[in-house]
């Protein structure tokens, strides 16, 4: 059984493409791109996609190491890691924020996280890892082209200086009430936007 697995595993490591490079490449080949030449408005600035670099690493255009790739997704190892084996699950067509990327997309990449994580986790040693999305400027988002970060971790590796810190329990008071509230009625205004928006196209 686990050589069947780690069979598939390979498989999907290093796809065989006919013509195209040996098998037991890493670089990541043009995977036919659909962010090719359009233009998207982040951050009130209008920029092309051919400058993201994650649209030119799934256009073939800019080499990564890829670990995975199906129809919807590409997964490699990140640039700068924060431990042995960082990696980005990267969805193929450009969104610029989680919130602006569709639900099918980012549960399609959610669904590969485990699959992922655990060859990653076996293959550095780790026994954990930490799932991260940087949405937006403020959260630490440098790259405006949505990304998941799978980051390996070891027992006491003191990655996160916050783990360290003393944390608060939540005070039940009227501030936390009303942010609750106000959040719950949020949701409820963006379901029912939801509702109205998928009748008038029917």
């Amino acid at each position: 059984m686990e050589a069947r697995r780690l069979a598939i595993l390979f498989s999907h490591l290093c796809p065989l493409r006919s013509g195209s490079v040996p098998a037991r490449s890493s670089t990541v080949y043009a995977s036919g791109c659909s962010s090719e030449r359009q233009l998207v408005l982040d951050s009130n600035r209008e920029i092309s996609r051919n400058d993201c670099v994650f649209c030119q690493i799934i256009c073939g255009e800019s080499p990564a190491l890829k670990l995975y790739e199906d129809d919807n997704c590409l997964c490699i190892l990140d640039t700068s890691p924060l431990s042995l084996g960082h990696s980005l699950i990267i969805p193929k067509s450009h969104f610029s924020s989680l919130d602006t990327t569709p639900p099918s997309v980012v549960a399609a990449m959610c669904s590969k996280v485990p699959f992922i994580g655990n060859a990653i986790m076996k293959a550095t040693g780790s026994d954990s890892f930490n799932l991260l999305v940087n949405n937006g400027a403020a959260a630490g988002q440098v790259i405006f082209h949505t990304h998941i970060h799978i980051i390996p971790r070891k027992l006491c590796d003191c990655l996160w200086t916050s783990e360290s810190l003393h944390r608060h329990p939540v005070k039940l008071d009227q501030e936390t009430s009303g942010l609750a509230n106000r959040v719950r009625e949020l949701l409820l205004n963006i379901s029912e936007e939801s509702k109205d928006q998928v009748s008038s196209m029917s």
